[in-house]
């Protein structure tokens, strides 16, 4: 084996360049699969050094990239690629095991003292359980393709050419930090590498075809094919971290929380989509909501609003003593919306954001849809708790990652007794069919007697 591990950055990317890059630069092209996140899960295409955030001047020379998408042993569905400033996204299922594969003719490449060469590169990312992916198999759509196989803490690679591994292939690994080790397989087409410690890994290996031809009216004499593969080790993890928990707890805690709420009435006005409504409202102290109202159209809106609003100010009461499991989705600490966290179980396949004592991002899985809740001013009531003024709500398409439309949702609220009550609730609602927006007020306020 041969340590790169000792070697400074740039000696290293020289090291690469010398190896096998393809233009200046040690610049390969990798695709990663993410965490759940804001609009869903994704599978992220980057041409760069390792599996993260390259070069935005080569995305529109690879943006014709192709993926696939396993979920099943043998079954591939073809996934929608979007082009960013950065890199190309796709979304891929919310939770499970799911193996990402995909091909990209470069094109023909000379330089000075080298015959001209036809480039293109197989990429590939795993995540999961190990079980699961083991049973996952090579695409017919990818003539080479890097397979593993997880045995314990090791990885077994090969380099896999029309189903037969190809003996002797040298294996390039590198971590975040950029050093890495090289892994030869053996005559049997197989190299078995052990990651040293948890985080993400980009490995690649290079095959040269003798063949003869042209593209894109440019001859070239030989065909140089680069495999790439990219995971974050353990495949798996389960249980909760505590710093996580105590992050997401903490930011619950901060919150404006309605505590023994007996309920109120009020007055409501306001409009929907142009319509102007007026009527009474009560809401209980178990979260009903009653509403009396002119326009019985905007019942349905009303109701909806009122109970998801006060839903969030009554929070845990009642709720089990039990914690959340969370943990951090990556090692990303410096994110400008704060530490994404992954809660493992319920409903939804959700993860969030927390930054200064506040959760700021709320991502969902909601069947056909991934949400994205973006805060983006809190207020603070009497006792130092935090009140949402201003929110987003992102909505994509969970097949392909189109945004289906956005929400800006204002509030403002009002001290009656020891409880903030909303008083003005205002909903933009943009998407391709135009702009509407749905308004209420509450005026009146009066805490129900409940001797």
């Amino acid at each position: 084996m041969t340590t790169l591990r000792s070697l400074p950055r740039v000696a290293l990317a020289l090291t690469f360049w010398a190896l096998c890059a393809p233009r200046g630069e040690a610049h390969f092209l990798f695709v990663r699969i993410g965490p759940m996140a804001e609009a869903g899960r994704s599978a992220e295409v980057y041409f760069s050094e390792q599996a993260e955030a390259g070069d935005p001047r080569f995305i529109e020379k690879v943006s014709h990239t192709k993926l696939w998408v396993q979920t099943e042993p043998g079954k591939f569905e073809p996934l929608t690629v979007h082009a960013a400033s950065d890199r190309l996204r796709a979304v891929v299922p919310a939770s499970g095991s799911v193996t990402v594969v995909g091909t990209c003719e470069y094109g023909v490449l000379a330089r000075t003292n080298e015959v001209p060469f036809l480039l293109r590169y197989y990429l590939k990312a795993v995540a999961g359980q190990p079980s699961e992916l083991n049973r996952m198999t090579p695409s017919k759509e990818i003539p080479l393709e890097i397979s593993v196989r997880v045995d314990g803490d090791r990885l077994k690679l090969s380099a896999v050419r029309q189903g037969k591994p190809l003996p002797g292939v040298t294996f390039h690994t590198v971590d975040s930090d950029l050093t890495g080790s090289d892994v030869k397989a053996g005559p049997d087409g197989v190299a078995e590498w052990t990651p040293p410690r948890p985080g993400r890994y980009s490995v690649y290996m290079r095959d040269t075809l003798k063949e003869a031809g042209e593209q894109g009216g440019k001859s070239y004499t030989e065909v140089r094919e680069f495999a790439t593969l990219a995971l974050t080790w353990p495949l798996e993890r389960r249980g909760a971290d505590a710093e996580a928990v105590s992050l997401f707890q903490d930011a619950l805690s901060a919150r404006a929380q309605w505590v023994d709420f007996p309920g109120f009435s009020a007055t409501i006005a306001g409009s929907v989509d142009d319509r102007a409504f007026a009527g009474k409202l009560r809401a209980q102290a178990d979260g009903s909501i009653e509403i009396d109202t002119d326009d019985p159209a905007a019942r349905p809106w009303l109701k909806d609003q009122l109970g998801s609003l006060v839903m969030h100010r009554l929070g845990d009461s009642g709720r089990s003593d039990e914690k959340p499991v969370l943990r951090f989705a990556d090692d990303q600490e410096d994110h400008p919306l704060g530490r994404l966290l992954l809660f493992e179980g319920g409903q939804f396949a959700s993860s969030y954001r927390v930054k200064d004592h506040q959760i700021t991002v709320v991502n969902r899985h909601l069947g056909r849809r991934n949400m994205t809740i973006t805060v983006l001013e809190n207020e603070r009531n009497r006792d130092g708790k935090y009140l949402p003024r201003t929110y987003l709500v992102h909505y994509w398409d969970a097949s392909n990652g189109r945004l289906e439309r956005v929400e800006t949702v204002q509030q403002r609220w009002q001290r009656v007794g020891a409880f903030d009550l909303p008083v003005e609730h205002t909903v933009t609602n943009s998407s391709d069919t135009g702009l509407s927006v749905r308004q209420f007020t509450l005026s009146d306020h009066k805490l129900i007697d409940v001797r």
